[in-house]
């Protein structure tokens, strides 16, 4: 199988930021493109994203729903039927997406939604 390709949008240098901690932690490629919404309208973003994306299958990681690039990101690729967008992105589920890149892109989708909530705790 393909292994998914993952693509980390977030504002400023987060994206790139995450990936850099995860690829140590794990020491290895992890598969990740960083992309970044800075010096860019909407249009250029969405075209960041897909480029990225395609081809397929992908993962999209969003670091917040509702923001411009979530926005960017809904846009165009719900057209998309291999490629999937989970927002809210964390450590714990871009670790686990290193681990998982050559399961089907909707299984993964699902688990690390959800490792992801898991890491997220209150005390």
């Amino acid at each position: 199988m393909t292994p998914i390709k993952g693509v980390v949008v977030g504002h400023a240098g987060l994206a790139a930021a995450l990936i850099a901690a995860v690829e140590q932690i794990s020491g290895s490629d992890s598969g990740l493109v960083a992309i970044s919404n800075a010096d860019c309208d909407r249009g250029t973003l969405e075209e960041r994203i897909v480029g990225a994306a395609t081809p397929g299958p992908s993962l999209v990681f969003i670091d917040m729903p509702s923001g411009s690039c979530h926005f960017a990101a809904m846009r165009r690729i719900q057209s998309m039927p291999d490629v999937r967008v989970v927002t809210g992105v964390n450590l714990a589920m871009l670790l686990e997406f290193v681990f998982h890149r050559t399961d089907p892109v909707d299984e993964v989708a699902t688990h690390i939604a959800d490792v992801g909530a898991r890491a997220v705790v209150a005390r």
